[in-house]
């Protein structure tokens, strides 16, 4: 799956428009990279979103190409930046 679309819906970010707009301008990283968003997410990847001063770390858990609301959470977990699995 693509990273703009998993962010949406995992719902880190609201819109897939808004997560298209972060990876142009260099706010997600996967791995320690810069991504694209059209990366192709994994499970396993770590992905990091900077909101301005705040800086949030996920790891993938699981790619699902439809997600609720009690199901998004479960997609990822937190992790501390840098930390890797």
């Amino acid at each position: 799956m693509r990273l703009d679309k998993y962010l949406k819906v995992s719902r880190l970010i609201k819109r897939r428009t808004v997560a298209n707009e972060a990876c142009d301008n260099q706010r997600v990283t996967v791995n320690g990279r810069v991504a694209r968003a059209s990366y192709e997410v994994k499970a396993g990847d770590v992905i990091a979103i900077r909101f301005g001063e705040r800086t949030l770390a996920v790891e993938v858990v699981s790619v699902q190409e439809n997600a609720g609301k009690a199901d998004a959470a479960a997609m990822y977990r937190e992790v501390s930046p840098g930390e890797r699995a």
